[in-house]
């Protein structure tokens, strides 16, 4: 695969990114143009300004491409087209990395909010309903000085779409596809004398499903292959809800206020005498949250901006057959976690070719683990400041910082400095900023008992742990006219005081102790217990990165565009660097896309891929790279000037790469694509 993959990078000697997006909340008229190459961002900045301006690179995938992409869900969205990210799929959520680091440095957010829902590390991506998306921004690096705690590696943004005003609009948008693959969404937006309405119900649905129905056991001496129903990729069903309504009592006020609702249950194989591999509960996720706000602008150019959110999620067992403790239907919850959040924000112009940020920022956040013993809460305090100004003509400086206190650690200091110079179509960018994480609740409390393959696992928490911190340096150059736009950026992060689990080993004393802790563990576990894992900050991360995108329209109908990027990704244990578990050296993502319209009808044709190297495991085998092809066609019919039909038709992983390695203890896997499948859908949009 590696050779492959470096004669196709280096033949191609260019790489891409490319874009099609609209502004967020100021405006709600969509680009006219199909592509892009200088949109509105909010990310890299906090307001909203042209990619172009921003002092801080930023990523775009729109709603636009998404579609013509048929993609259903976040995860394939982000995997298809951005190549710094890699996620992981399981029945306990998206193990999601980011810049060559790992879930808990990756920030994600839903309108510049954060969103809580992870289970055991892992990230629910599938709360996020996509058909809601306008766009996602990416902010590559340490970004704490504007957006807090766990923006060490980036930040995600996705921007949902606004309703217009005056203006009622219906869309149902259906995709199905092999393994049982169905989404089904409704959206209705309804804007009349400076009232909207939204909203969106959506429903989606997977099999379970692996390439082998073999898994390798270890007999004596001897490996061997015994069948499993154990499956590679978890199945679910999910359901997600939303509503929104905004008002403009005056011109110059907009308030708005929310909320909503998820559900998702997996579907694994039922338990067998006869083999492995079965489950006889499912894993159950529910979430809710309510948010209201709204943007007063004291003139054109100055605005002040408040938002509240409240968040709650929680998952458990649900069980599917009656057992020796618990009957069909039970339900027992493992965790719940809530989150309350409150912002106020001003964006000024005080003077000619500059832009201030303030702000402050209130979050308290709880967790309840009945599996690890925790009910505690935490609460964060900060305020934050911004500045860019114009030192001369072409040259701009962006400054900022941000002060959290915390209810356990203090206060944390996170600077930023950013240089732009910009002569002609160019820009040339030097960038500083300094990342922090705050150890979580479950790191701080844990106390958690469970019993694997008949060994008990014991993982504690520690109340002497700090705040994780980076030093993130970046450097960009990027040319950028109407047909065009070429970006090469370098960076390097330092983590620090990374936080881990050591494993310590286990005396007489310490198991004495662990039995009073676990009543439920037996003498007999307690004796063949060897080490437990202690949260502690122990080791060093660095990142040396480099990506190279470019994005081009080669005529009014045909665009194209590549992105590559290169992540070095070494931990430090001790006095010992060594590659971070699961760190991919490289991925290139590509896409080219023919559109044409004749009368009433138009067909978009776009080809994509995604190509990576092997994926990086200390413990484990390595998964090897890999190289997946995708084809799709969306074929529009405006019916009258107001309703328009769109079927597509397309073909996921056109030559039918697989990983078909038997299941291990010892495998793990950066594929888990099932095959070729073919891919239809209809989208129907009234406005």
């Amino acid at each position: 695969m590696s050779g492959r993959f470096f004669s196709f990078l280096f033949a191609l000697g260019i790489t891409f990114f490319a874009s099609d997006v609209y502004a967020q909340i100021h405006t709600s008229s969509d680009t006219s143009s199909r592509q892009n190459l200088n949109p509105i961002v909010v990310t890299g900045s906090g307001h909203h300004q042209r990619l172009k301006k921003t002092a801080s690179p930023v990523r775009v995938m729109s709603a636009l491409e998404i579609r013509e992409q048929g993609i259903t869900n976040l995860q394939d969205a982000l995997m298809r087209m951005l190549p710094q990210i890699q996620t992981t799929p399981s029945s306990m959520g998206n193990f999601l990395r980011l810049n060559g680091l790992g879930n808990k440095y990756a920030l994600i957010l839903v309108n510049g909010r954060k969103v809580i829902g992870d289970m055991s590390g892992n990230v629910d991506l599938d709360q996020i309903d996509l058909s809601r998306v306008k766009r996602i921004e990416v902010l590559d690096g340490a970004a704490s000085s504007l957006y807090g705690s766990d923006a060490i590696g980036g930040v995600i943004n996705i921007i949902t779409e606004q309703p217009a005003d005056n203006q009622i609009s219906a869309r149902s948008i259906t995709s199905a596809s092999g393994k049982g693959r169905f989404s089904q969404s409704v959206n209705l937006n309804i804007g009349a004398d400076g009232f909207t309405s939204s909203t969106s119900l959506s429903h989606n649905r997977a099999d379970s499903y692996s390439n082998s129905d073999y898994e390798e056991v270890k007999k004596g001496e001897e490996t061997v292959l015994e069948k499993t129903i154990a499956p590679l990729f978890t199945g679910y069903r999910s359901y997600t809800a939303g509503q929104k309504f905004s008002y403009k009592p005056t011109k110059n006020l907009a308030l708005n206020i929310g909320g909503d609702y998820y559900q998702k249950i997996t579907s694994r194989p039922r338990t067998r005498e006869d083999i492995s591999g079965g489950t006889d509960y499912e894993m159950r996720y529910r979430g809710a949250r309510f948010a209201f706000g709204g943007i007063y602008k004291i003139d054109k150019s100055n605005s002040l901006q408040f938002n509240f959110d409240a968040d709650r999620y929680r998952y458990g067992k649900e069980y599917q057959v009656d057992g020796k403790t618990y009957e069909k239907g039970d339900y027992v919850r493992s965790k719940k976690q809530g989150a309350v959040s409150a912002n106020l924000q001003a964006i000024m112009h005080f003077m000619p070719n500059s832009t201030s940020i303030a702000g402050l920022d209130w979050r308290n956040d709880k967790l309840v683990s009945t599996s690890g013993n925790i009910d505690n809460s935490a609460y964060t305090f900060a305020g934050y400041l911004q500045h860019e100004m114009q030192i001369v003509k072409g040259l701009n400086l962006t400054a900022g910082a941000r002060l959290t206190a915390h209810k356990d650690f203090g206060t944390n200091f996170s600077p930023k400095a950013a240089l732009m110079f910009s002569p002609g179509d160019f820009n040339f960018r030097l960038t500083y900023s300094r990342g922090f994480r705050t150890p979580g609740l479950d790191e701080l409390h844990y106390n958690y008992f469970s019993v694997y393959r008949g060994k008990a696992q014991i993982s504690i928490g520690s109340t002497d742990l700090k705040p994780e911190t980076s030093d993130y340096f970046s450097a960009n150059a990027e040319y950028n006219v109407s047909f065009l736009t070429v970006s090469a950026t370098g960076f390097l992060n330092y983590v620090d005081k990374m936080i881990i689990k050591k494993n310590i080993k286990v005396d007489d004393a310490k198991r004495a102790e662990f039995m009073k802790m676990f009543p439920e563990m037996t003498a007999e576990q307690a004796a063949k217990l060897e080490q437990y894992a202690l949260y502690t900050n122990s080791d060093k991360g660095r990142v040396q990165g480099f990506s190279l995108n470019v994005n081009a329209l080669v005529t009014r109908d045909i665009d194209f565009g590549l992105n590559y990027t290169w992540n070095h990704a070494k931990t430090k244990s001790g006095d010992v660097w060594s590659k971070m578990e699961r760190s991919v050296l490289n991925t290139l993502t590509f896409s080219s896309n023919f559109h044409h319209q004749w009368g009433i009808y138009a067909l978009n044709l776009r080809l994509s891929a995604r190509l990576q190297s092997k994926t990086y495991y200390p413990s484990y085998e390595n998964a090897p790279g890999y190289g997946v092809w995708n084809l799709n066609t969306t074929h529009t019919i405006r019916i009258s000037d107001k309703l328009r039909l769109e079927p597509s038709l397309g073909i996921d992983n056109i030559f039918n790469r697989v990983d078909r390695r038997p299941d291990s203890s010892l495998r793990k896997y950066a594929l888990y694509n099932p095959g070729r499948m073919i891919v239809a859908g209809l989208r129907i949009s009234f406005n």
